[in-house]
Formats: structure tokens, C-alpha cells, sequence
């Protein structure tokens, strides 16, 4: 193996690594919230960090330069997070539930009529 096709090998692992502990975080996180925020930071840059790899491979060893995969990273790097922002925020305002392990409520000044109930 060259040492191009070890860096790929890696960043495929690293991505890897990274998806399937924003898995794990989706499954222990107690609340929507903190899913959210696990699927999106770890799994974002776990897909994006395979594409990097996958776009190097490409590039260095097929020797072709593909936009496409450029455009995938630049598209999941700006949808996701937005996309879980959304979610978290369309949640808050209709009422779904903090954990009981919550300790900072920084929406509650901007959304009062949201949280009628304190934890």
C-alpha cells in the first residue's frame, strides 16, 4: 500500500469511529435534544471525514478529479447542522419535554410562551 491509499484508509476509519459514536450518543442522550446534537456533530464530521478520503482516493490514486464528492461534503456540512437546529428548535416551541438532567434553559427568555412548566 502507498502511503496515499493509508491516509484513506484512515480517514474512512476516523469517519467510521466518528458515525458510530454519534450512534451511540443518538441511543444514550435522554432527550431530543441531546440526540440531535450527537447525531449531528459526530456523524457530520464522520461523513464528511470518509468523503475527504473517498475524494482523495480518487483524486491521487484513479488520478480524477470528481466536484461531486466536493459537493457532497459542502452540502452535508451546511444542511445538517441546520437541519438539527431546525428540529431542536421546532421542538422546544411546541412543549417537548427537557431531561431531568438539564440545568440550563438558555430558549426560555426567547420562547416564554413555550416552557409554561420549570424542571
Amino acid at each position: 500500500m502507498t502511503a496515499i491509499e493509508w491516509i484513506v484508509a484512515i480517514l474512512c476509519l476516523i469517519g467510521g469511529f466518528l458515525s458510530l459514536v454519534g450512534g451511540i450518543g443518538f441511543i444514550r442522550f435522554p432527550d431530543v435534544y441531546g440526540r440531535t446534537h450527537s447525531a449531528t456533530k459526530s456523524a457530520t464530521l464522520g461523513v464528511i471525514t470518509v468523503m475527504v478520503g473517498t475524494f482523495l482516493y480518487f483524486l491521487f490514486v484513479e488520478g480524477m478529479f470528481s466536484g461531486k464528492i466536493l459537493l457532497t461534503i459542502l452540502f452535508v456540512f451546511l444542511t445538517a447542522p441546520l437541519a438539527a437546529l431546525m428540529v431542536s428548535r421546532a421542538a422546544y416551541r411546541t412543549g417537548v419535554p427537557l431531561s431531568k438532567l438539564t440545568t440550563q434553559d438558555d430558549l426560555k427568555k426567547k420562547y416564554p410562551e413555550a416552557r409554561k412548566d420549570t424542571n
